[in-house]
């Protein structure tokens, strides 16, 4: 008679390059639909609260500005993305938030602020939004306290 394949003592044998097959559509899958904005998240900023803010639901493309504050100077640091900002060099920063638009009308700044942040220093990136064209911008806050 005609064994279906197996071992002599009855046990099936354990095949591994269908589950290497799927393992790897899975783990393809999942690096397609992470968000690159999750990775440029500043860790070190304390977010304020907004007990009254809503979640946005839509995917449109967005810069990310991170200011975090620094107590021991009393100054803001800015960065875009990943990136370390000069403050002082604002056509440079429009500039380059107007090139990252481009014709994209549902672009999106998201400015996430230090909660000890004075709002002089917040108002700093909205100007680069403004001068960039950007009129949909976005605060990250926390609805409740952590």
């Amino acid at each position: 008679m005609a064994g279906g394949g197996g071992g002599g003592d009855g046990e099936p044998e354990f095949q591994v390059a269908p589950m290497i097959d799927v393992l790897l559509v899975l783990l393809i899958f999942f690096m397609s639909i992470t968000s690159a904005q999750v990775l440029k998240i500043d860790k070190n900023i304390a977010l304020p609260v907004a007990a009254n803010g809503e979640k946005r639901d839509d995917k449109a493309a967005a810069g990310l500005i991170n200011i975090s504050w620094d107590a021991t100077t009393g100054q803001a640091k800015y960065k875009l993305d990943d990136r370390e900002l000069d403050p002082n060099d604002k056509d440079g920063i429009a500039k380059e938030l107007a090139a990252r638009k481009g014709t994209n009308e549902k672009y999106r700044l998201l400015i996430r602020a230090d909660r000890q942040c004075h709002a002089k220093y917040i108002s700093k990136a909205l100007e680069w939004g403004a001068e960039a064209g950007i009129d949909n911008i976005a605060f990250s806050g926390l609805n409740r306290e952590e």
